[in-house]
């Protein structure tokens, strides 16, 4: 065990180990943030956030889709390591067949939660888990305390009756984001000396689009008074995967949408509570607080609600608009405040990381793909080295299966249908537009033998040819991604 905490001794006695505060947002874009560019959508409680610490320009998601990346942040793996590589309960199929993946957080993890609890720090879940029910609920990956974490991947209203298992229905209008805010302030304003770590996992802005009638009706009144149409979107190509061919891609091309601004605002709104309530029990001051998204924003499909320029796609899709997520992290005194960092980074390194930050020991049996990166995120220059991708899925928003890895500047895309390669240069062109395979083959060929040696590494499960025809459409299966 380490016994130094940034160079102070630690007296167990008088526990000085900081509280941590994880906020996971839920299809939040990269920039749905004021702070990371947005002039539709105010988030202010952010913004000062943002001020207060460190915000990551080039930190990415594990996953274009959910239920990944979450199982990617509890175990410090890849989500190909952990056999969780779609969002729980996907299936899709197209000229490729669809590869299993685990439907839950398997029970042999040792979890993020698990690695504090066993250290003396109370552990609490509030909101979306979507990593499996029963015997792979929070309380059985080290939570002591899970409120509306249950296999759903999205509510069936935000608005009471909310349709969540283990959550209660409250007397109708109650809206979900404050419920969970109510509860996650209410442990924190309850909590003893001891350390604490929040798991504060969001449902929005994930659909259904819904918010308060009066937010709606502000952000129709500052759509309409900017020049924006809300129906903003241009019809695209036909959807890959068969089950979803009737349907278009729909790029929505400006931020415009009242409802999920109003969205935006309400998670922002709770950032603030939680800050405030930090405040108020005289704790902020000893709290790391992370702020980031499970994966880019929902910019193509089922609604397409948000637009990710100037990167490219969204949700569901291999490009940044996809993967680059907005991360802040925060804590007085121990990080820089106001500071801009574009030191590339991933999922599986929070594990190490926020272990690191606590002065706990390192469990490198277990966040085998994580990197520690505390120092680094306390201004130490340094590359974490590249990071990768596999996601070997149609999703539902028109993406096709195919992996990544991004190495400094650098950046390849291998889809899987045919197998071509696209390389971009992301310090120059971050809307992933001109493609550099044919001028940097010493590029392509480093990069693509990385890729090679890291999927066979973790054992990847590449799709193949399906051999049948297409059935024409099935049944909707696009729900709660």
């Amino acid at each position: 065990m380490n016994d130094k905490l940034w160079g102070r001794p630690v007296d167990r006695r008088d526990d000085t180990r900081p509280n941590i505060v994880l906020i996971l947002a839920d299809d939040l874009g990269w920039r749905d943030l004021g702070c990371f560019g947005s002039t539709f959508y105010e988030t202010p409680n952010i913004d000062r956030l943002a001020e207060s610490g460190i915000s990551f320009v080039q930190s990415y998601a594990a996953s274009p889709v959910c239920s990944p990346t979450r199982a990617s942040l509890l175990t410090g793996k890849y989500p190909a390591r952990v056999g969780v590589t779609n969002w729980i309960g996907g299936h899709a199929v197209g000229s490729l067949l669809d590869v299993p993946y685990f439907h839950c957080l398997p029970q042999q993890e040792y979890s993020l939660a698990r690695a504090l609890g066993d250290d003396g720090y109370q552990t609490w879940h509030v909101g979306k888990w979507h990593l499996g029910g029963g015997v792979t609920a929070p309380d059985r990956h080290g939570f002591e305390v899970s409120i509306g974490g249950t296999s759903r991947g999205s509510p069936a209203s935000y608005f009471s009756p909310y349709g969540i298992g283990d959550l209660e229905d409250a007397p109708d209008g109650e809206f979900l984001t404050t419920r969970l805010t109510d509860s996650a302030v209410d442990l924190i304003s309850d909590s003893n000396d001891k350390p604490f770590f929040l798991n504060f996992w969001h449902y929005a802005v994930h659909t259904p689009l819904q918010a308060p009638a009066d937010l709606v009706e502000k952000y129709r009144r500052k759509a309409a008074g900017l020049g924006l149409d809300e129906n903003d979107v241009e019809i695209g190509e036909s959807m890959p995967a068969w089950h979803s061919r009737p349907d278009r891609i729909q790029r929505r091309t400006v931020q415009s949408h009242p409802t999920y601004a109003a969205m935006v605002e309400t998670l922002d709104h709770s950032v603030g509570r939680i800050v405030e309530a930090l405040r108020s029990v005289g704790k902020l001051d000893n709290t790391m607080i992370i702020f980031t998204s499970d994966n880019g924003g929902l910019s193509t499909a089922e609604g397409s609600p948000t637009c990710n320029a100037p990167l490219n796609e969204g949700k569901g899709w291999m490009a940044d608009g996809g993967l680059r997520v907005p991360t802040i992290v925060s804590w007085p005194g121990q990080i820089p405040a106001g500071v801009t960092s574009d030191l590339i980074f991933s999922t599986p390194d929070f594990y190490p990381t926020v272990l690191s930050a606590a002065g706990l020991q390192a469990r490198p049996e277990q966040h085998v793909d994580g990197l520690d990166l505390w120092p680094m995120w306390r201004g130490k220059p340094g590359d974490r080295g590249p990071i990768f991708w596999h996601y070997p899925h149609y999703s539902n928003q028109g993406g096709t299966p195919g992996a990544a890895v991004r190495d400094g500047r650098w950046k390849l895309i291998r889809y899987f249908e045919d197998g071509h390669q696209e390389l971009y240069d992301m310090d120059l062109d971050v809307s992933e537009q001109r493609d550099h395979v044919a001028d940097q083959p010493d590029v392509v060929d480093q990069l693509s033998q990385a890729l090679n040696d890291w999927l066979k590494n973790i054992g990847a499960q590449i799709p193949q040819p399906n051999p049948y025809a297409d059935a024409g459409p099935w049944p909707d299966a696009r729900s709660q991604g």
